[in-house]
């Protein structure tokens, strides 16, 4: 039997995320998944045919109910990517992603720093510099997801002159103080630097 989730009113990339998590189970013949918006939908069917998965959705009274089947002869086939065995270090100046709305920018923020919990191989470090230290502030909403990345371990780090400039007092809710020396330290170090 299928597993189903309502993923209704959840961001991206969560309902993507469940429905990975529900197919890679032991067993799993595949998912149905509701979602409220045609994007999601997208983004489902996407993923699904991406991992030689079957796809189908229907739509009723402005809800959409996706179902991904497994392909018979890919039923042991996993969702996961391979371990790269590369050192990424995502570098955050600002507590936004993108330029445009504040609002909708926080947004995107969340859900980026939610995926890298989700990826396979942690960041090797993330660190936040500038407007970015609010992010690892007491209040913050993202960070759960930051002590998530720590325990996966990631090294999660805030500029201390940012903190400094900004009063935010003492030390982050989630990860270290470091200063400009360690951040530099640790981008050349790496393989991947992501400037966010």
């Amino acid at each position: 039997m299928m597993k189903s989730i309502d993923a209704a009113g959840k961001a991206c990339p969560i309902p993507v995320i469940e429905a990975k998590k529900a197919l890679a189970e032991p067993g799993s013949p595949g998912v149905i998944i509701k979602v409220d918006n045609i994007i999601a939908v997208q983004n489902l069917e996407k993923m699904a045919k991406g991992g030689g998965y079957g796809f189908s959705y229907k739509e009723e009274a402005g809800v959409f109910i996706s179902a991904i089947q497994k392909d018979p002869t890919q039923a042991d086939v996993a969702f996961n990517l391979p371990s790269s065995g590369r050192k990424l270090v995502v570098v955050i100046t600002s507590d936004t992603l993108g330029d445009g709305d504040a609002e909708l920018g926080r947004v995107l923020m969340k859900a980026y720093i939610y995926s890298l919990t989700e990826l396979k191989d942690a960041p090797s470090a993330v660190i936040f510099m500038n407007q970015g230290a609010y992010l690892t502030a007491e209040g913050s909403n993202t960070v759960d997801d930051l002590k998530t990345l720590e325990e996966k371990g990631a090294e999660v780090l805030t500029c201390g002159t940012c903190v400094n400039y900004y009063g935010l007092s003492g030390k982050p809710a989630a990860g270290l103080i470091i200063d400009m020396f360690g951040i530099t330290e640790r981008m050349a170090a790496a393989d991947s630097v992501v400037n966010l």
